[in-house]
């Protein structure tokens, strides 16, 4: 089967899903709009997963698990919250089968089988875990509640892409209840910057922090604080949130606590999530026509050695060498793989482990191995060096850092190149057609102006960035008095 895929210029759209099905990442299934994540891509997922964890427990959060399905009156019982998902949700109304008496072999649902209540599927744990919470707190001695928890969820979308949007993903989901409301303020903070540090320093993915606008809330939220970035094709994705949800949830709920003086008073909440969307964010941020290109950070392999030889004795004499290099290579903690199969030919194996984005080649055959050299391949850049066996490991270790460091730059070097100011209605609309990116303008920060200009150019407004200055100037659609600049992108 050929490896090719399409080429960006061509067709961005399908240049991705080709590349997440031949990197190996992630396949479609048999349930509409769901996908099954590949061995390659759940590593990717896992590596992920566990630097969150830790940065997650290093801020003081524990893991819970709580239950899939949701009363539907415990999901009424926020009225923002249930009206912003209720048209993604799947309900399930009967709990048995039973054969078909008019189709042999064929089941039906079993009409006395169904439910007293109907159970929504979560599309987020708000409500069980509110429903939760309240029994848990009676004083503000019992608080805070610093949890998150690892779990899929269901929104049922009716256009999918493989890790952007699907029916079904995984994600984690943070949920935390406060005795004040600046307690629970820097909660959310906080959990924007954990976001952002894991974005940039294991993603090497720049992000812009900031704040949504009322109309881009979280449904139930008082405030959201989130992270956007750039892909390749002007598009912005937003890559994680976190919400600040005042009493809302605490009211719905009546989660009270006895405060200091004695007093009954509703709790504060936050709650705060990033999903397997991130896989789509790395694809999309970093790699290019040949496949894959991923940081080595969270790559799930970060090396790959390809021995070049003819027969067994061949590959027995260069083993001497490469076992020890491996040895030392893992003993740094480094991801390594030694492919010394015979059924593919090195120059076929060059070009899967490119697609799968592996930062570091390691090639060496006979003529190497006398000359006491290897040729290391790098895929970001795509150079080639010969380096002395002697200290390998140690360069290679040093490589992987500088590869770390190289697409974190160069990607901030692209958002930087694609972040442009407009101060006119014209120029604006100019620059989403034409160059597309980030475009920095004034708003007047009502929700008419808001929607009127999604219509007209399906742009949103991104994010409020958090370290906007003040400016005055005037909205670029309303002409109405403005304070400072807005992020619009058209986005994913």
């Amino acid at each position: 089967m050929s490896k090719a895929i399409t080429k960006r210029a061509d067709d961005y759209s399908q240049w991705y899903n080709d590349l997440i099905i031949k990197a190996g990442l992630a396949d479609y299934s048999a349930v509409r709009g769901c996908m099954v994540i590949k061995p390659y891509g759940y590593a990717l997922w896992e590596n992920m997963r566990d630097a969150l964890d830790k940065m997650f427990k290093d801020t003081g959060h524990v893991n819970a698990y709580f239950p899939l399905f949701v009363p539907k009156s415990l999901f009424e019982a926020e009225e923002k919250n249930a009206e912003g998902f209720a048209k993604e949700c799947a309900v399930v109304t009967h709990y048995r089968l039973k054969t078909d008496p008019n189709q042999p072999g064929k089941l039906m649902v079993d009409p006395d089988a169904r439910l007293e209540e109907e159970l929504v599927v979560r599309p987020t744990s708000e409500a069980i875990i509110w429903n939760t919470y309240k029994n848990w707190i009676q004083s503000y001695r019992d608080l805070p509640i610093l949890v998150n928890q690892w779990a899929n969820v269901v929104r049922w979308e009716m256009r999918t892409r493989l890790f952007l949007r699907t029916a079904e993903f995984l994600w984690q989901e943070g949920h935390t209840a406060h005795a004040t409301q600046q307690e629970a303020v820097a909660e959310a903070r906080q959990m924007l910057e954990v976001y952002a540090s894991f974005a940039e320093d294991w993603m090497a993915l720049p992000v812009v922090k900031g704040v949504k606008s009322e109309s881009e809330r979280f449904a139930g939220a008082v405030d959201t604080y989130c992270i956007e970035a750039l892909m390749q094709d002007g598009k912005a994705l937003q890559a994680g949130t976190s919400h600040f949800l005042g009493k809302n949830f605490a009211k719905a709920f009546e989660a009270k606590i006895s405060d200091r003086n004695n007093q009954l008073d509703y709790v504060w909440a936050t709650s705060w999530g990033v999903s397997t969307r991130l896989i789509g964010a790395l694809v999309m941020a970093h790699s290019d026509d040949e496949g894959l290109v991923l940081p080595p950070k969270i790559a799930p392999l970060q090396v790959v050695i390809v021995p070049i030889f003819k027969g067994q004795e061949d590959l027995d004499v260069l083993n001497q060498q490469i076992h020890p290099l491996m040895a030392e290579l893992k003993a740094m903690g480094i991801r390594v793989k030694y492919d010394d199969t015979d059924n593919n030919r090195p120059g076929w194996k060059f070009a899967e482990y490119e697609m799968k984005g592996v930062p570091v080649r390691i090639a060496l055959g006979a003529r190497d191995l006398a000359n006491g050299v290897a040729e290391v391949a790098r895929r970001d850049t795509k150079e080639k060096q010969t380096l002395p066996l002697a200290g390998l490991a140690t360069q290679v270790q040093q490589l992987l850092e500088q590869i770390q460091t190289n697409l974190y730059q160069r990607a901030l070097a692209f958002r930087q190149a694609n972040t442009r100011p407009a101060n006119t209605w014209d120029e604006f609309v100019q620059l989403l057609d034409n160059a597309g990116g980030f475009v920095s303008a004034h708003w007047d920060g009502t929700a008419q102006t808001e929607e009127k200009i999604k219509e007209l150019t399906k742009a949103t407004i991104r994010c409020i960035p958090l370290d906007a200055a003040e400016e005055a100037g005037t909205c670029i659609l309303s002409g109405q008095p403005s304070n400072r600049r807005v992020l619009f992108a058209r986005a994913y």
